[in-house]
């Protein structure tokens, strides 16, 4: 339980569900985490969890753990100082930059409905947010020859194929699915410029949903279409640990890479084991293309 150990760590949208998620794992590996999020306290959004709650199940735990309240969709938001916090905090540079915020509420405004407010937030959140901090931390990550930076992407990145078009429970998804492509461009592009200096840029793509608190909400789904929060944690806790020259540059998908990598699933506290998810026990149909498409 230290493959981070000695690293510093920003984990955004992180006050809840695959955020909240990540930033454990981090943690349980010897991380100091800093997250990120509009949550700041309980009771502070209609939907449950917080930065404050994020934070003490990490020191609880025996972390260490700071947080900072950041809307990343107001551009006025001066994003240093998420990476300033994390620098002051904890006494040094930025080793791990895991973006996950996002702005869903799009998944619902079709192509006739959209609002160019609506449209521009989304950017602002998706992919401003995500370049600008991943450009501020890499930096430092340049001067000391090493880093990691993962970029949450989507299954919605993706062309629709067709027709006929199935009908879906979220839609087409135009605009997140758009701003998730321009992040999936976005991660390869600064992978290549920053290959040279030892700092690894991958996003990754849930191979399932990840039934999150807040996705339960939107979709119903069968058990054969899900994956645990705990895969998915495993699998970004990989990409912050990889060697920067031999993976970066891609866009993953979460339970593949997995395999790929004989990577066992561990609870998030890295302790148990999760039962039926280590390498040789997945069902490889969960890999193949349009896997979830058919359920």
């Amino acid at each position: 339980m230290d493959e981070c150990r000695g690293r510093i760590a920003i984990v955004t949208g992180a006050s809840r569900g695959m955020g909240k998620a990540i930033a454990l794992r981090l943690a349980a590996e010897g991380a100091a985490v800093c997250v990120t999020g509009r949550s700041a306290e309980p009771g502070s959004h209609e939907l449950g969890g917080s930065l404050r709650e994020t934070v003490d199940q990490i020191t609880a735990a025996g972390g260490r753990a700071t947080a900072v309240a950041a809307d990343l969709s107001d551009p006025n938001f001066d994003r240093a100082t998420v990476v300033h916090a994390a620098e002051d905090a904890f006494g040094a540079g930025v080793d791990i930059l895991v973006n996950n915020a996002a702005a869903p509420r799009t998944f619902g405004i079709g192509f006739l409905a959209m609002d160019r407010t609506t449209f521009m937030e989304s950017i602002e959140v998706n992919d401003w947010a995500a370049w600008e901090l991943g450009a501020l931390v890499a930096r430092g990550m340049v001067e000391r020859g090493r880093g990691w930076i993962v970029n949450i992407s989507s299954r919605a990145a993706g062309p629709k194929v067709g027709p006929p078009y199935p009908q879906t429970q979220v839609g087409a998804q135009v605009l997140y699915g758009s701003t998730k492509s321009m992040l999936d461009r976005i991660t390869t592009g600064a992978a290549m410029e920053l290959y040279e200096h030892g700092v690894a840029v991958n996003a990754l793509v849930p191979e399932a949903a990840v039934m999150t608190e807040n996705a339960a909400t939107l979709v119903s789904l069968p058990e054969l279409a899900v994956e645990p929060l705990e895969a998915f944690a495993e699998a970004t806790l990989a990409l912050c640990t990889c060697d920067p020259r031999s993976l970066t540059g891609r866009v993953h998908y979460s339970v593949s890479l997995l395999h790929e990598l004989q990577r066992p699933v561990r609870a998030l506290d890295g302790r148990a084991l999760v039962p039926g998810w280590q390498p040789g026990e997945i069902d490889p149909a969960r890999m193949k293309p349009g896997y979830l498409d058919a359920h």
